[in-house]
């Protein structure tokens, strides 16, 4: 059974209507439609929520739908992914910031003067080359 006459059956067994599932679930009613309707599909943060509403285990909302953990998946991947180019956007300013005071320390050194014109460039690229990257490997999953 797909998820979206799972959730159209929970909440009509316990008397809500969309409007109130909606309230209680933090989305609005065109949400509460589009996943009965199955246009769309809900996060996990709704999934839980839905679960708690509604008193179903979370395994009884998601088993059997092979779209939805899909989706899941595909979620939690971007979650590593943009935590990853977050790490590495840190590094850069933190390498950044050390390059910058040693530029300070070691005035009038033509390498370390080079260093410091070309570093933020360089580093500015690598993550948007990453970033990039990281979307086109998604658009082909």
């Amino acid at each position: 059974m797909r998820i979206a006459d799972k959730i159209k059956n929970a909440r009509i067994q316990k008397e809500y209507t969309q409007e109130q599932a909606a309230e209680n679930l933090f989305v609005s009613r065109q949400t509460i439609s589009n996943w009965e309707n199955g246009k769309s599909l809900p996060d996990i943060l709704s999934i839980i929520r839905m679960s708690e509403l509604y008193e179903l285990s979370i395994d009884e909302l998601i088993k059997g739908d092979d779209v939805l953990l899909k989706k899941i998946e595909k979620d939690t991947k971007a979650v590593k992914a943009e935590k990853k180019i977050i790490k590495f956007a840190w590094i850069s300013i933190v390498t950044g910031t050390i390059l910058i005071i040693l530029g300070e320390i070691f005035e009038g050194n033509p390498l370390i003067d080079f260093i410091n014109g070309a570093l933020p460039w360089v580093l500015l690229s690598l993550i948007l080359l990453s970033a990039i990257l990281y979307l086109n490997k998604e658009e082909k999953a």
